[in-house]
């Protein structure tokens, strides 16, 4: 007689569905992933009551993860706004005395919203607001080489030795920088390019110039430009001009 082999039992193979925790806060609009890393490692976040200190943690959505004792949920339908930027707000979702911040504008908007990047107190104009922490992260990341474009109003005439020394860079954060190009559009205006994106960088670059910056505006991020957006307005951004971004 002869022995026909048994079948063997196949166990399904069971898929996890627990991710990293700063990839399930980026997901769930808290921040972009390198800042939600940051939360993680500055003790802001709980998970099931304890402090989670590591970016890898696995988690999901049964697990009851905290932000500065505020409770987060899962991923959320996916938001996109073009905001143009008024002096004095600060781009932050913590306030601090009374500071104005950029969600005070966007009170109306039930997701956890934040912006992309930062702009100074000082400097208005075109910055981007999602809930996407993926978004955020492609569009900071040196690896995208995304420029960006600002108009600045000065103190006085703008002469060839000061678009020379604007040309020429300076030190910003311990590092030396030089703009992508500068362009002089009238008297005392002056388009100025960035790769970089170090904190006040075109207003350390024209007072390193020897100009006093009067008015400081981001135009453009990539291929996406402000246009007519009035100050402390915003509306949504289109697909074509998420792509935009990138170009």
């Amino acid at each position: 007689m002869m022995n026909v082999p048994k079948r063997k039992k196949v166990e399904k193979m069971k898929t996890s569905s627990k991710q990293r925790l700063s990839k399930f806060l980026a997901a769930a609009g808290v921040a972009s992933r390198r800042a939600c890393e940051t939360l993680i490692f500055d003790g802001r976040v709980r998970v099931n009551g304890q402090v989670a200190l590591l970016p890898q943690t696995l988690v999901d959505g049964k697990d009851i993860i905290k932000v500065d004792d505020k409770a987060i949920k899962g991923a959320e339908g996916k938001v996109y706004y073009i905001l143009n930027k008024p002096v004095g707000y600060i781009c932050t979702n913590r306030r601090t005395n009374n500071t104005k911040i950029i969600l005070d504008l966007f009170e109306q908007v039930e997701q956890r919203v934040f912006t992309v990047g930062r702009l100074d107190k000082d400097t208005q104009g075109l910055i981007i607001v999602t809930n996407d922490g993926h978004f955020a992260n492609r569009v900071i990341h040196p690896s995208s080489n995304i420029n960006k474009e600002y108009l600045a109003k000065t103190d006085e005439e703008i002469t060839i030795d000061h678009l020379q020394a604007i040309t020429n860079g300076a030190l910003v954060e311990g590092a030396f920088v030089k703009p992508v190009r500068v362009n002089k559009v009238r008297k005392g205006t002056v388009k100025v390019t960035i790769a970089e994106g170090k904190k006040r960088e075109v207003r350390m670059l024209l007072e390193n110039a020897g100009l006093g910056v009067k008015e400081l505006t981001r135009i453009r991020i990539g291929g996406l430009h402000l246009g007519p957006l009035p100050v402390g307005q915003w509306r949504a951004l289109t697909e074509r001009e998420k792509e935009l971004v990138f170009e």
